[in-house]
């Protein structure tokens, strides 16, 4: 017969490893584990992008957008700039050559670009200034020509720089409104799986943190191409100065010689 201590088939004998390792309160481990079926694998850029809220996926559209209209600025404007340089370094080198506002006129025939408009303009002044008593009044008058043309032709090179400082300095805030956007949905779906799992809750802060990192890809270019820029513009309108007082000198050099003709012809 079997003993008092030993237990009748069938019964788990108490204290035994199974028992031990049975869960308390009655939970079922599996409702703790997390499906893996549920878990997203794609985690590359374009797939965030595809998986994020729409309004997430709306601002790193945006952001992208604006880097290519980064990009396409920079090229434009370096090809502006380089072709204008080019320009004021042959008129400098013309203006440098000439003894006369005539010479200035014949060498710059056919020409274009920003000196060629300062020596048309001077031109044009002292021949409708013909028959005036005053050299210093021509003076003034071509000075004022040349000072509203140098300054048109700055601002036709600012064109577009005004778009790299908006997108340098709204890019980062508006990938930030993006991510704090998807980690609100984030806490949202939190509240709503009830779990806390890491596994289940980084994704989704992932896409979020996406919008900002596009955000400074967009932002961080657009600052330092607009102050390349801008430092290229003022040595730009520097040289365009040089010529205007070139045109001037030129001016002036004739005027004295109209006023003085024994002392032009001693010259010669």
């Amino acid at each position: 017969a079997p003993s008092a201590e030993q237990p009748a088939p069938g019964q788990t004998p108490a204290g035994t490893p199974d028992e031990a390792a049975a869960p308390q309160g009655g939970e079922n481990p599996s409702a703790l584990a997390v499906d893996p079926a549920t878990l997203p694998h794609d985690l590359s850029p374009w797939g965030m992008f595809m998986a994020a809220d729409w309004v997430v996926k709306g601002v790193m559209i945006g952001l992208a957008f604006a880097s290519v209209v980064t990009w396409t600025v920079w090229l434009a404007k370096s090809l502006e700039l380089a072709g204008a340089n080019a320009r004021v370094r042959r008129g400098l080198r013309l203006l440098a050559g000439s003894r006369s506002l005539a010479d200035a006129r014949s060498a710059f025939d056919g020409r274009g670009g920003a000196i060629a408009s300062f020596v048309a303009a001077a031109d044009a002044e002292v021949y409708a200034s013909a028959d005036a008593s005053s050299p210093e009044g021509v003076k003034e008058r071509v000075a004022s020509h040349l000072s509203r043309l140098e300054a048109q032709a700055g601002r036709r090179l600012a064109i577009g720089t005004g778009v790299l400082a908006t997108i340098g300095s709204t890019s980062p805030f508006v990938g930030l409104f993006g991510t704090v956007w998807g980690i609100m949905n984030s806490f949202i779906g939190i509240s709503k799986t009830q779990t806390t799992n890491l596994a289940v809750v980084a994704p989704g802060i992932a896409e979020a943190l996406l919008a900002t990192a596009i955000g400074l890809v967009a932002a961080i270019p657009a600052v330092m191409i607009y102050n390349v820029f801008a430092r290229a513009i003022t040595a730009h309108r520097a040289k365009l100065a040089d010529a205007s007082q070139a045109v001037q000198r030129l001016v002036s050099r004739d005027l004295d010689r109209a006023a003085h003709p024994r002392l032009s012809r001693a010259a010669e």
